[in-house]
């Protein structure tokens, strides 16, 4: 499943960004899809899981009052939006799908099946 991030950049303290994921040929309408992050140095967290169904959101903790995840079916993108940056959210941010899944919690932790490359979100202090 080709799937393409884009929106991240440089964006100061305090700020906001919303990503978008498309994915040519695949379409949102179900299974899982998710926001990732892997900062430098660091392993992949879990950011949103986003049902493609029914359209259920889950969040990793302290995120949710800050990040929004969300679909645009018409447009066949789903989107993070991201507010209040802070410096410790610089990362790549990655999109990925589970077709065949149900979005759960669990998600956040044990990831999807299919990722585009990224891309990086830089937040300056």
């Amino acid at each position: 499943v080709p799937l393409v991030e884009s929106g991240g950049g440089l964006v100061q303290a305090g700020g906001s960004l919303r990503l978008s994921c498309t994915a040519p040929g695949y379409t949102f309408d179900h299974g899982a899809i998710g926001w990732f992050r892997q900062a430098p140095g660091k392993g992949r967290e879990g950011v949103a899981i986003l049902s493609g169904s029914d359209g259920s959101t889950y969040y990793a903790y302290s995120m949710e009052d800050r990040f929004t995840i969300s679909s645009d079916h018409a447009k066949n993108t789903v989107y993070l939006e991201m507010n209040s940056l802070k410096p410790e959210d610089t990362a790549t941010y990655y999109c990925g799908v589970d077709p065949s899944g149900t979005a759960t919690p669990s998600l956040l932790q044990y990831g999807m099946d299919y990722w585009g490359a990224g891309t990086l979100v830089t937040v300056s202090s």
